[in-house]
């Protein structure tokens, strides 16, 4: 099995061969460079004419931009070359050639690159935000099950909505209909009065018509859901999350931050955590301050979490929303009932809220009352009813939603790139 770019440097002096595609190639007399990339790093191979054997030689005039090849030769440490080293070349082979690859290193519309997302992948930046992304899942559930919680995976068709009816999108379900998923927390709830500590973690949808730099149709979350917890459990248990991942980042994915030429100090402050918590009404005062307000009872859009978020250095809790504006779930302040135990994280620099949550209702009687007053019908949440007549407790929750969350940390412009291939207002292909 070929040697994997990463694991090139255990080698220096040694023979290896790799197997990737070609980035580039570079003429200069009786020298030739090869820049290889294999997902796991990037190479400089090597030839000389007066090395190599005369059908390599003769075989790199015919190469194009990602051709799949087979490179092998000597490893030799220089600091000079991408990665550090590079790779002395004495024998490949042509997997197969890619005449005309359509995406070149010049400048490219974006709906070009949206239609090739396919292709655009395989550039140095998309790859980078993948790793990242991938380090992000993988950390959180790590950090969640060192914490106790179970992995519970929740359907991603359901006979009802979880959040407004006017944002799903329906499907058949043979003589019946179905809809996607659009938060896993309902059948969390359930789970957590099982288990205690539970997290579901899937694709979710929303058939919200939206063309912000920060929407989606279809979005990946990390939701967790804990008994006997409260409104402050929730928001400990995220800051706890958060500054932990953004330490890990900082630590462990510094290279691919670098070449998205994310700077450390953007996110030193989100490392440290103390997160500052304000209540709706006091977000409303820094909103208005900053030139962005809106009426008590509104939910905050796009402008007026910006305008908070800019007062603080690092992510800010805002809790507390008006009960009208939240889902039917969300519990009452007992003190204050015309706000409930609700919260949403804001990030810095204008990316918004990466996390939403809150207590949930654990009295039958309220949660009864609030489907009534939400012409929800009853029969559809029989279940979800049952769970406050036998055992209930106070419970909470929330959902962390991953490509906002990269977004933010690796400071992109537009949530598109956060995701494999993404689903946008005008977009379903590829």
């Amino acid at each position: 099995m070929a040697t994997r770019i990463s694991e090139l440097a255990q080698l220096s002096g040694q023979q290896a061969t790799i197997q990737g595609w070609l980035v580039s190639l570079r003429k200069g007399g009786k020298i030739r460079f090869l820049v290889v990339r294999d997902g796991s790093g990037v190479v400089q191979a090597v030839v000389r004419e007066e090395q190599a054997p005369r059908q390599v030689w003769e075989q790199c005039a015919d190469l194009s931009q990602e051709a799949s090849i087979e490179v092998s030769g000597l490893v030799r440490l220089d600091q000079r070359a991408p990665g550090g080293l590079e790779l002395v070349v004495n024998g490949l082979s042509v997997i197969a050639n890619s005449a005309d690859y359509p995406i070149t290193p010049k400048e490219h519309g974006v709906d070009f690159l949206m239609d090739n997302r396919h292709l655009w992948l395989r550039s140095s930046r998309q790859a980078a935000i993948l790793r990242i992304r991938s380090q992000i899942e993988l950390f959180l559930q790590v950090e969640l099950g060192r914490r106790g919680f179970v992995r519970v995976d929740s359907p991603i068709l359901t006979p009802s909505a979880c959040e407004g009816t006017t944002t799903l999108f329906e499907t058949a379900y043979f003589e019946d209909k179905a809809y996607l998923s659009q938060s896993g927390q309902l059948y969390n709830e359930a789970a957590a009065a099982a288990l205690g500590r539970v997290y579901c973690f899937g694709p979710t949808f929303r058939a919200e018509k939206s063309k912000t730099r920060r929407h989606l149709m279809e979005f990946w979350m990390l939701e967790p859901e804990m008994a006997f917890a409260s409104l402050d459990d929730v928001m400990d248990l995220e800051e706890g999350l958060i500054t932990a991942l953004v330490r890990h980042l900082l630590a462990e994915a510094s290279a691919d931050l670098a070449l998205l030429e994310r700077s450390p100090q953007a996110l030193a402050a989100a490392a440290e955590g103390g997160f500052a918590r304000l209540s709706y009404d006091q977000a409303l005062e820094v909103a208005a301050q900053a030139g962005q307000p809106v009426a008590w009872g509104e939910d905050f859009g796009s402008p007026q979490e910006t305008a908070i978020a800019a007062a603080f250095d690092r992510p800010v809790f805002v809790h507390r929303y008006p009960t009208a504006c939240k889902a039917f779930y969300m519990q009452p302040d007992l003190e204050r009932p015309e706000v409930c135990l609700s919260v949403d994280l804001l990030a810095p620099e204008g990316y918004g809220e990466i996390a939403g949550g809150g207590q949930r209702i654990h009295d039958f009687a309220l949660l009864q009352e609030r489907l009534a007053q939400q012409q929800l019908p009853e029969d559809a949440y029989r279940w979800y009813l049952d769970l406050r007549q036998w055992g209930s407790q106070p419970h909470a929750g929330f959902g962390l939603g991953i490509e906002r969350t990269l977004s933010w940390l690796c400071g992109l412009d537009h949530v598109r790139e956060t995701i494999p291939f993404p689903r946008l207002l005008t977009r379903l292909y590829p």
